[in-house]
């Protein structure tokens, strides 16, 4: 799964990165080491520029929530339990299935967090010594310091409560495509603990490629069976995976010293 990830570089950078052609600096955030579910966030997408007299699509920077909410909604409550949607029944599923087969997007992240129960913390439990184990976190992250440009998918939704000139009336929002988590070997693994992803946790982002991006942005790409060709996860070795502090559990943290590598976890019964 994907339930926090960390967003650092500019959005002048991601423009370069991935060649956007729009963005509004009025729609910049700042750099947010702890992104947690209906947070504000970025995402490259590629759509017509609104009132434009050129119809074809054009790859902007856009702000948006993380936590999808359908269009046929009757209300956004239930975001908060949409940052996420399975690769494996994403074509199928009704919160899903239309902005599956147009409105899709790349999350641009650093990399994103995932929470690690040690086998000591798990004995304790077993043993009624401990009601609540204690969680290690790791920080995923490409190896060769890359942008992780995870899959995703947005909608917009209209409050029918407001009127049409209301700042508020239309909602954009996302959700971060999920996968089965490699069980191959990191690129680069901690000396102490996990040596995959899976070993993490069975889930993870999907991972796109640069060769993949073209592909998953264009909207006029709209053949279910072909789009799902591209849910494939990335070749092996190309993550890398190391323990943080735990700090990063709370999210009013943040900040650069979230992401800094410890040199073991910090309970030494964790593996």
């Amino acid at each position: 799964m994907c339930g926090r990830y960390a967003a650092s570089r500019r959005p002048e950078d991601l423009a370069g990165v991935f060649e956007v052609e729009k963005w509004d600096p009025a729609q910049a955030l700042e750099p947010d080491w702890n992104v947690a579910p209906t947070k504000e966030v970025l995402v490259v997408l590629e759509r017509p520029l609104k009132d434009a007299e050129d119809p074809r699509p054009v790859r902007q920077l856009r702000k948006v929530k993380w936590g999808l909410v359908p269009s046929w909604a009757k209300s956004p409550d239930g975001a908060a339990r949409m940052i996420n949607a399975r690769a494996e029944t994403i074509h199928e599923k009704p919160s899903f299935k239309k902005a599956f087969s147009s409105r899709r997007c790349i999350v641009p992240a650093d990399g994103y967090y995932e929470w690690v129960t040690g086998v000591g913390e798990r004995e304790l439990e077993v043993e009624g010594k401990k009601k609540r184990p204690r969680k290690q976190p790791y920080f995923v992250t490409p190896a060769d310091g890359s942008v992780f440009a995870m899959a995703g998918l947005y909608e917009f939704w209209r409050d029918r409560t407001l009127p049409d000139d209301h700042p508020l009336a239309w909602w954009a929002t996302c959700s971060v495509v999920t996968t089965e988590a490699e069980t191959g070997p990191l690129g680069v693994a901690p000396a102490e603990g996990p040596g995959s992803l899976a070993e993490i946790h069975p889930r993870m982002p999907l991972m796109l490629t640069p060769d993949r991006w073209g592909a998953w942005l264009d909207p006029s790409h709209t053949d279910t069976e072909s789009l799902r060709g591209l849910l494939v996860p990335p070749p092996q070795g190309l993550m890398r995976a190391y323990p943080v502090s735990t700090a990063v559990s709370n999210v009013r943290n943040n900040g650069p010293e979230l992401l800094k590598e410890l040199e073991g976890p910090e309970e030494a019964t964790l593996f």
